[in-house]
């Protein structure tokens, strides 16, 4: 089935999901197996790690029965939202949200800033991390790619690149794939990076696993995404988060799922000890954790062993 490209596409530089072709052309869906897929979880003669293990723990959808229609649930979600998600996301965060994406691409501005570096921005959405790492890494990192499940999303995407496209936003590209089966090969990036989207994977420990095939020894992760803070300023952020914004949320969007969703997805996420220890089971031997704004976000940043 053929569609007229919109300008948006005819501009943008996309991947297939076969492999990194530099290839201009429509989103591609990924296609069949990659290396890797079938990796299971390491094993630690820790009880602790191994109880962590057995638990299947990632996004939760209201309805979803297994991983699969837990995937399909978050994808039709985001789909309905895309057309307004910047502003509700800017409107909802007040802002701060442009001021976590900038701390976080700074804080990889060794990697970025290496001529060769190849960075993949993962549950990229309407791109806003991925343009963040684009003007930190300025004309230095050529290969910058943004990938999302939700075609909606990247359309929306293509087009801000499009409209950013006299700047270094033009380098851009873009691939529809999913986060727990990346159509590319072991060990291909410098830096993997994902932005309030690895919370709704419906399998963590899968998906940390497959952000660690992607990367290259020595190579790094950073996934930004909200926490809980705690105290009084805890108990005022759960009264908004979990009442305020919802109500804000419906009546901007005109679609209740998906801001119901999004305080039960937080809560449900694992806590930063938890994740930092799923990190070090799926392979990153040092990992971290940054809380941003007293914990309403965090960063977690992990090295690939060598």
């Amino acid at each position: 089935m053929c569609r007229k490209r919109s300008s948006a596409q005819q501009s943008t530089r996309f991947v297939t999901s076969r492999g990194i072709s530099g290839a201009t052309g429509v989103l591609a869906r990924p296609a069949g197996r990659r290396p890797g897929e079938d990796a299971r979880l390491s094993t630690s003669n820790d009880p602790m790690n191994q109880e962590t293990n057995q638990r299947i723990v990632g996004a939760a959808p209201v309805g979803a029965q297994d991983r699969d229609s837990a995937a399909q649930a978050v994808r039709e979600m985001f789909t309905s939202i895309a057309p307004r998600y910047d502003l509700l996301n800017h409107v909802l965060s007040f802002n701060i949200d442009r001021l976590w994406w900038w701390r976080t691409a700074r804080k990889f501005d060794a990697i970025l800033k290496r001529p060769n570096a190849r960075v993949l921005d993962l549950c990229c959405g309407t791109g806003d991390m991925t343009f963040a790492l684009r003007r930190r890494a300025g004309s230095q990192t050529q290969q910058i790619l943004g990938a999302d499940f939700s075609h909606a999303m990247l359309q929306r995407a293509a087009a801000k690149a499009t409209e950013k496209e006299k700047g270094s936003c033009a380098t851009l590209r873009w691939v529809e794939a999913d986060a727990l089966r990346l159509p590319f090969p072991d060990g291909y990036f410098d830096l993997v990076t994902s932005a309030f989207g690895f919370r709704n994977l419906a399998d963590y420990d899968a998906g940390l696993r497959e952000i660690a095939r992607v990367l290259r020894p020595g190579g790094e992760c950073g996934i930004l995404d909200f926490g809980e803070p705690g105290g009084l300023l805890g108990h005022a952020y759960r009264i908004y988060f979990k009442k305020v914004l919802p109500a804000i949320g419906t009546v901007l969007s005109g679609v209740r799922g998906p801001y119901a969703y999004l305080p039960a997805s937080v809560e449900r996420f694992p806590a930063p000890d938890e994740m930092l220890g799923r990190m070090r089971q799926a392979g990153f031997h040092q990992a971290f954790w940054t809380p941003y704004t007293f914990g309403v976000a965090g960063l977690y940043r992990g090295v690939k062993s060598v």
